[in-house]
């Protein structure tokens, strides 16, 4: 019987379009589509590159929901 598969993912999928890595995990998008077919040997080398990836991706600000807008107005309004 074979090991399973481990993978990074944490469910945070969406591609830096400066870098090409996964904000959530740090893989590219070739590297997600092929993780099952990659030996364990390729998974370990990709693994091993992550968090030096992850700390060259410059995260954005969170994108400021209009609820969020909303209350502020509010907020300045009323001060």
């Amino acid at each position: 019987m074979s090991e399973p598969i481990q993978s990074p993912c944490i469910l945070v999928c969406s591609i830096d379009t400066e870098t090409g890595y996964c904000f959530g995990c740090g893989r590219t998008g070739e590297e997600i589509a092929a993780w099952t077919q990659l030996t364990p040997e390729q998974r370990r080398a990709v693994m091993d590159a992550l968090a030096g990836r992850l700390a060259t991706i410059t995260r954005k600000p969170r994108r400021q929901t209009r609820r969020r807008r909303i209350a502020e107005g509010r907020a300045r309004d009323s001060g």
